[in-house]
């Protein structure tokens, strides 16, 4: 079980309460997708990803980008049970849609660079350490049933 401090749930409910979805989520999924190609291999129902460009314009990747990170939000409303969270969701990913657990990692650290662009001087070692730490506990929790 991990312990948050009060500052860290601060720190963290701060982040998500400031965040725009729609711009966020999009581009860090785009982002991962482009950075680590073959990620991709899990949206050829998501039509043309053929360069860049045509992943940054693809709506369906947008919109899935925007439903990633409102997924998120399941984890910051339970954050004392983030393994139960996501406990359904982790047998999704691996008994049915066979995703590789590391892309997992590969996105929360994509989205956290975006955040951190977005935040500039606000996104401070302590900001980074307290998102980081959620951020492994979900990428645990959704890998879980992998192990």
């Amino acid at each position: 079980m991990v312990e948050w401090t009060e500052q860290e749930r601060s720190i963290i409910s701060g982040i998500f309460g400031s965040l725009d979805y729609d711009d966020v989520g999009p581009k860090s999924l785009c982002r991962c997708l482009i950075v680590y190609p073959w990620t991709q291999r899990y949206f050829g129902a998501f039509g043309n990803l053929y360069n860049a460009e045509a992943i940054m314009n693809n709506p369906k990747i947008a919109a899935h980008g925007t439903t990633v990170l409102h997924g998120l939000d399941r984890a910051l409303k339970n954050m004392d049970d983030i393994k139960g969270t996501y406990a359904e969701l982790s047998v999704l990913h691996s008994e049915k849609l066979h995703v590789d657990p590391d892309n997992f990692r590969l996105l929360a650290d994509c989205l956290t660079i975006v955040i951190a662009a977005k935040m500039g001087s606000a996104f401070t070692p302590n900001v980074q350490a307290a998102f980081q730490k959620f951020l492994s506990v979900v990428v645990f929790a959704l890998g879980r049933q992998y192990h």
